[in-house]
């Protein structure tokens, strides 16, 4: 049974760390109001780069592309796209890669992606796309000088069948080029500082940003982090117990858990950190603002 991460006694002049955004692209009229709205938000707290996911088997590649485009050309963010493997040939997604090179895009987050059919099902590669994300890896390197992010799980991909298996992986992508990795959300500080032991002694050295998930919704956040083989501790429940029908304590508690998990890693030495908005900007806003973070004023894109 794991504790929750001590209080951090760090000062405020401490060194400020780097961040970066992850926003899903919006399905419909409103969905886009909204996410244009966090953008906005969050934007002024200058970022190293925000990401835009991509949807299973392309499912929403149009929406991303335009996602991408509207923030390469009305912000002075660094956007960058997901990719997949998923149902697409290699021409396809190397068409895909020189079109955002012409647009400017320089930053490129490479997945192999979940399968067509869903989470749990067997993935199952285009016979003429790319097999896996060291293979895609390689690839974007053949088309431009991307900076190319790629996934890191703490606790493993539920697919792997073992941690050796999951950094031995990551270590076919740093071969193949990747820059950084990101890591699946955790809960548990302890998953990560194991991991990271690990990836070091295998002689993987590029950064491993942790991927920090602020709980919006308990109840939601528990079932995802369930499929995604990530572990809720019990104490992490316990902070939301009785919480359902109160919104406002509920977003003062997700503030606190983050702030205390976020400041515990900075007090072992880490320094970057990308935030799984879900689209939403207050909370991940008053998080960062707890992290010494203060709003820039934002150029436009030229």
């Amino acid at each position: 049974m794991h504790a929750a991460p001590a209080r951090s006694s760090r000062q405020t002049e401490a060194p400020k760390p780097g961040i970066s955004f992850e926003f899903f692209p919006p399905k419909n009229d409103a969905m886009a109001e909204t996410l244009w709205a966090s953008v906005q938000r969050l934007a002024p707290l200058a970022p190293d780069f925000v990401s835009v996911t991509y949807g299973a088997g392309g499912s929403t590649r149009e929406r991303t592309h335009a996602t991408v485009k509207r923030i390469l050309e009305e912000t002075g963010l660094k956007p960058a796209s997901h990719l997949t493997c998923v149902a697409a040939t290699k021409d396809d997604t190397d068409e895909i890669l020189r079109q955002y090179w012409a647009m400017g895009v320089r930053h490129i987050v490479a997945l192999r992606g979940d399968p067509v059919t869903g989470i749990g099902t067997t993935f199952e590669a285009h016979p003429e796309g790319y097999q896996g994300s060291p293979e895609l890896v390689a690839g974007i390197k053949a088309i431009g000088d991307f900076h190319v992010a790629v996934s890191a799980y703490p606790e493993k991909h539920p697919e792997s069948p073992s941690l050796d298996f999951e950094i031995d992986l990551l270590k076919r992508k740093v071969d193949a080029g990747a820059d950084r990795a990101i890591t699946q959300f955790f809960f548990d500080n302890g998953h990560y500082y194991r991991y990271m032991e690990r990836v070091r002694k295998a002689g993987i050295s590029i950064p491993v940003v942790p991927g920090i998930l602020p709980v919006q919704n308990f109840r939601q956040s528990a079932s995802f982090a369930t499929k995604c083989g990530t572990d809720v501790p019990a104490w992490l429940a316990r902070r939301f117990e009785g919480l359902e029908d109160d919104p406002e304590t509920r977003r003062m508690v997700a503030a606190a858990v983050a702030v205390e998990q976020v400041y515990d890693l900075l007090d072992n030495g880490v320094s970057d950190f990308h935030f799984y908005t879900m689209n939403k900007a207050d909370l991940v806003f008053a998080i960062c603002h707890m992290l010494g973070l203060r709003a820039e004023p934002v150029a436009a894109a030229a």
